[in-house]
């Protein structure tokens, strides 16, 4: 074999050689299947729809003025709403720096989807209409109240019925027990409740409730 013979054999051997790398490389390269997983569209998150109530409880009445009238340091407040029943009830919560004198006012308004306004006053008269003075209950109008209010409470109101209290609002009345208890008032189509801790006997906490009710009352719209 000639020496040219020679060097063009080794030529094509390399270029057969490359060649036939440059086809695997490739091979391999097509044939390469991603393991990553395929992208999922995220659905964004529900969020509830939030109450706002008409008539926020913790506008009605400052931190300064609770202090001033339970005789506390008020730290914070924290504000709540939700459905009660078929009507809205906007909470404050007045936390105290001293033990067991917080104070806590409650709003209760129609909701949105009320049509005349009223069924808060349907709501007081079912409550408390038959502790007026002259009325007598029937036996029907007991039986539906205690269901109402469930056995133990029932059982506490026949011991201890709410006590009328005069000179504030259209009406009040004081239902209380040994654990404490709130003065709820009546104005227009807005009840409140106004509920104040700490050591006072029943008629110093009648006192201050009817104070604070008095400030939230001015500011009702």
């Amino acid at each position: 074999m000639s020496v040219g013979s020679a060097a063009m054999d080794r030529t094509i051997t390399l270029l057969a050689a490359i060649l036939l790398l440059t086809g695997c490389k490739e091979s391999r390269h097509n044939g390469t299947v991603s393991t990553s997983p395929p992208m999922v569209q995220q659905k964004p998150a529900e969020t509830a729809v939030a109450i706002e109530p008409a008539i926020p409880a913790c506008r009605l009445v400052t931190t300064d003025e609770v202090g001033g009238i339970q005789g506390a340091t008020i730290t914070d407040t924290k504000s709540s709403a939700g459905p009660s029943g078929g009507l809205i009830m906007s909470q404050c919560y007045y936390s105290a720096k001293e033990p067991n004198k917080s104070v806590s006012i409650a709003v209760i308004q129609p909701s949105a989807k009320s049509l005349s306004g009223a069924d808060t006053r349907d709501y007081w008269a079912s409550t408390f209409g038959r502790f007026a003075q002259g009325s007598s209950p029937s036996d029907q109008e007991k039986k539906e109240e205690d269901q109402k209010l469930g056995e133990t409470r029932a059982e506490e109101e026949k011991r201890t019925p709410p006590k009328k209290i005069d000179g504030v609002g259209e009406e009040a009345y004081w239902s209380g027990n040994r654990f404490g208890g709130a003065l709820y008032v009546l104005k227009g189509n807005v009840i409140l409740r106004v509920s104040v801790g700490g050591p006072d006997n029943e008629e110093v906490k009648i006192n201050k409730s009817k104070a604070i009710a008095e400030k939230a009352l001015e500011r009702l719209p």
